[in-house]
């Protein structure tokens, strides 16, 4: 399989044409978001003034993308160089991110796997509670089988 990186917001999040490539090359990585979504929707995006402390938001691979869940419902692409994520459905606070302390090593965890099947979620994050798939349950049937379909008589 080609290398293909895992997706991070310095990545995802880059300015499309007539921009030049590098017409974002001075805004932070957290923020490219917010620029992004100005181009999509066509209208200025306010990002957040203040970083919220005490609330602990968790980064994952995602489908090959490091994602961080806003607590409104609405997630963004996020990067380890700039763990914080600013919102720009609510524009509540910037959340500061926690990142696994290895970061290499989560993503080498799922190099081997197609971008779409890459799923990675940080150890302490019980949110999720997801158990390693090799303990995951084997569903058994437990209903007997249909009773072949007959046709009505009238």
């Amino acid at each position: 399989m080609p290398d293909i990186p895992v997706k991070r917001a310095e990545t995802y999040y880059v300015p499309q044409p007539p921009l030049a490539p590098d017409a974002w090359a001075l805004v932070p990585p957290a923020a490219r978001c917010a620029r992004w979504y100005e181009l999509r929707q066509q209208r200025r995006i306010e990002l957040p003034d203040g970083l919220l402390l005490g609330y602990i938001t968790y980064a994952r691979i995602d489908a090959g993308r490091w994602v961080a869940d806003c607590p409104c419902g609405s997630a963004q692409v996020v990067t380890p160089t700039d763990p914080r994520l600013g919102c720009p459905e609510c524009g509540a606070a910037w959340f500061p991110l926690t990142f696994p302390d290895d970061v290499a090593a989560a993503e080498a965890a799922v190099a081997e796997l197609l971008p779409a099947e890459r799923f990675w979620w940080h150890p302490d994050d019980a949110a999720w509670n997801r158990p390693p798939p090799e303990q995951l349950p084997v569903d058994e049937p437990t209903q007997p089988a249909a009773a072949p379909f007959r046709e009505a008589t009238t």
